[in-house]
């Protein structure tokens, strides 16, 4: 007969041999919300119940990034799922929990990642700043030792973007001239960066002769100052008339009219992004004009099944890591809701250069 205490021994080597291990995490968190759309003073840091799904990692935050995304959730062009709401699609920290979820813990694409108690990865998924983060293991992306927390943040959100968007909304290649809107923003000097790497010519605007310099060193060719230059006269200029054969276009409604002027026949226009407001609604006859393609992709929808973001994360890092990519870090803003106020109105000034990202634990 097996003793009691032989028997308490081997259902406690069963248990530790077969449970989902993990660290702890607490019931609540603090976190960056909205109550209510509205300018930055909407923002807030509240304490609110920390919820784990079986099929989420949870990731303990170290740094958050800053897009244009948070702001648009803000001022209602995005719609909020609900009040008060967390905001923010992109962090990088610790893993301290894998999914509990059998049926994921056995998917083969799960287990192409490698996720481990204590992994650095990033993530890109709603409601991301915040102490605690519980992701879908699809958003979440490992870190390879060459690249910090801090570049992986700064990388990852923009990153994804430029590998994707390069990729299967226009795919770049020698020869093709590019035309990227605000070429000095972190978005812009990773898609230069990229272009240049496939032996692209880039053009691109700005606001000030110093973030000229700036995208001119991450390899920008031509860099015009919107503010002083007719952006379409000088890019028909610089192509003998014939334009471009892709655009980048992150502001939308200002810029939408001179991307028609300065796309050439059979060119690929690729709006991406809403600084200024949404593009306003056209006919679509005015694309008959060069037969020109028209896109607006969004990551998501580039990284849907886990199979194509693993394909995009890896290619991301393999870029960090080799060098062929190099993020900017404009502005460190602490894990307040002050700090992330000011984060927002700096992204939104059209001054700053390349990330803006908040530090929330070491």
């Amino acid at each position: 007969m097996i003793s009691l205490t032989r028997r308490l021994s081997i259902l406690a080597r069963h248990w530790f041999s077969t449970a989902t291990p993990r660290m702890s995490y607490p019931s609540t968190v603090q976190a960056i919300t909205i109550s209510k759309t509205g300018g930055p003073e909407v923002i807030e840091k509240r304490e609110i119940p920390f919820q784990v799904a079986p099929n989420h990692l949870v990731v303990k935050v170290q740094y958050l990034g800053v897009n244009f995304i948070d702001t648009y959730y803000r001022e209602g062009i995005y719609k909020a799922p609900g009040f008060p709401f967390v905001i923010g699609e992109e962090a990088s920290g610790v893993i301290v929990t894998l999914p509990t979820d059998e049926s994921v813990l056995n998917d083969p694409d799960y287990k192409k990642r490698g996720y481990k108690i204590g992994s650095r990865v990033a993530l890109n998924c709603l409601g991301s700043h915040a102490e605690y983060v519980s992701a879908p293991w699809k958003t979440v992306y490992m870190i390879p030792e060459s690249v910090s927390t801090l570049t992986a943040v700064s990388a990852l959100a923009q990153g994804l973007t430029a590998v994707s968007f390069m990729e299967e909304a226009y795919n770049v290649q020698n020869g093709d001239i590019i035309f990227i809107h605000t070429v000095a923003g972190g978005l812009g000097l990773l898609m230069t960066q990229l272009a240049k790497s496939r032996g692209a010519t880039v053009i691109g605007t700005t606001s000030t002769p110093e973030k000229a310099a700036l995208a001119k060193a991450n390899g920008a060719d031509h860099v015009i100052l919107y503010k002083s230059e007719d952006t379409a006269a000088r890019v028909l200029e610089l192509t003998n008339g014939e334009g471009v054969h892709a655009i980048f276009d992150g502001v939308g409604k200002d810029t939408f009219e001179s991307d028609l002027i300065m796309i050439r026949r059979k060119g690929t226009l690729v709006t991406l992004g809403n600084a200024s407001g949404a593009v306003l609604p056209f006919p679509p006859i005015k694309l008959a004009q060069k037969n020109v393609k028209l896109l607006r992709p969004t990551i998501e929808n580039y990284t849907y099944t886990p199979a194509e973001a693993l394909h995009y994360g890896n290619a991301l890092f393999s870029l960090l890591a080799n060098g062929t990519l190099k993020t900017r870090i404009f502005n460190e803003y602490p894990f307040t809701a002050e700090g992330v106020r000011q984060a927002q109105i700096d992204l939104t000034s059209g001054k700053t250069t390349g990330k803006l990202v908040v530090k929330v634990s070491d």
